[in-house]
């Protein structure tokens, strides 16, 4: 049996918590069948000791199906995540991340048109709107890890090329900034009608290449916003960036809170506490006052206590913030008494006081 036919026997082990398996991760390395002795070699970048435990015993499993095996051998090569290089920051700060990070955070939302970038977004900017009232301007950054369909340099209003420092492994990208708020993403690094046609490794390298290589400086809040899925751009994350937690984005209808629910999950698998639910598009008002909940109600509530923590706020279906967006000024910036803006710095001020106190399962 050759190697590539162990290979694809093996991608009936999947990585914990995702759907993708461990071939399709790039996670093995070698694998032979010789006088009836498989052997396959692993390796990780994980800080969870029991990640590597359980692919060792999965691997075995899957491993004595094969017609012809009678001895069984897995080598697993462990490597814990990396913080920043010394050109990239130095040590860890508090929480893991590189220096000069307090918080870490993840958006996401596990199904796509949930307006979760839209929500990222926005987000970024109220936060930085209500840091600025307490004296730490300029202290929120926006990594747009949504590899394939970068949306977020045109809602911050945001194009060109980031600027270079150092040549080689040492360079440092320069994260573009606006409406106070540091960004970095795939769309400043390629052309509009490009493609980006990449396999999973290339996008677990971009992915740490944009924490490790991109200069951010001091901030408070970083946030990230993810592609929907468990794919390839989560598991870089979480094995590149420890976080501090991740805010699930939703609209109200089970079609979404069903598909957001196995994200939280996944989040909780490879222990990243999750902050809170934010409900997005929960209900839209007409010039008459009148409330019209088009997407169905309590969805976000019934996900949050289906996962164990809160309801982080409910995000009214407002065209400004759809043309905020195609703007480059969100909403938040350009109608900061807007009644949905108010409801971002809610959410903002929220998310700030969880991120300083211990979590704790449905705070």
């Amino acid at each position: 049996m050759t190697s590539d036919a162990i290979k694809e026997h093996l991608r009936q082990v999947k990585y914990p918590g995702f759907s993708r398996d461990i071939v399709s991760f790039g996670l093995v390395r070698s694998a032979a069948l010789a006088d009836g002795t498989a052997k396959v070699s692993l390796a990780l970048t994980t800080s969870d000791p029991k990640i590597p435990l359980h692919l060792k015993t999965e691997v075995e499993k899957c491993l004595r199906t094969l017609p012809g095996v009678r001895d069984i051998i897995v080598d697993v090569a462990v490597t814990p995540p990396k913080a920043a290089t010394p050109a990239a920051g130095g040590a860890g700060g508090p929480s893991g991340a590189p220096k000069g990070i307090s918080h870490a955070v993840a958006i996401a939302s596990g199904k796509g048109g949930v307006g979760k970038s839209t929500f990222a977004v926005n987000l970024a900017c109220a936060l930085a709107q209500v840091l600025s009232t307490r004296g730490r301007p300029g202290r929120v950054g926006l990594m747009d890890c949504d590899i394939y369909g970068p949306s977020v340099p045109l809602m911050m209003g945001l194009s060109g090329r980031p600027e270079v420092e150092g040549d080689g492994p040492a360079a440092m990208l320069i994260p573009m900034e606006h409406h106070g708020v540091k960004v970095m993403s795939m769309g400043f690094l390629v052309d509009d009608n490009t493609p980006v046609v990449w396999r999973g490794p290339m996008i677990m390298k971009t992915v740490q290449q944009f924490v490790q290589n991109v200069r951010w400086g001091e901030l408070d809040v970083l946030l990230i916003d993810l592609p929907p899925g468990t794919g390839d751009a989560q598991l870089s994350l979480v094995q590149t960036l420890p976080l501090d937690g991740a805010v699930l984005v939703t609209t109200p209808q089970p079609a979404a809170t069903n598909v957001a629910r196995k994200g939280g999950l996944m989040f909780q698998k490879v222990n990243v506490p999750l902050l809170g639910v934010a409900e997005n598009m929960s209900y839209f008002t007409d010039p008459a006052g009148g409330r019209h909940e088009l997407f169905g109600a309590g969805g976000g509530i019934a996900l949050a206590e289906k996962l164990g923590t809160g309801l982080l706020g409910q995000v009214p279906l407002v065209p400004a913030i759809r043309e905020g967006g195609d703007l480059g000024r969100p909403l938040v910036v350009g109608s900061p008494q807007d009644p949905a803006a108010r409801v971002f710095r809610e959410i903002a001020e929220a998310l700030l006081a969880r991120l300083a106190r211990p979590h704790t399962p449905g705070a």
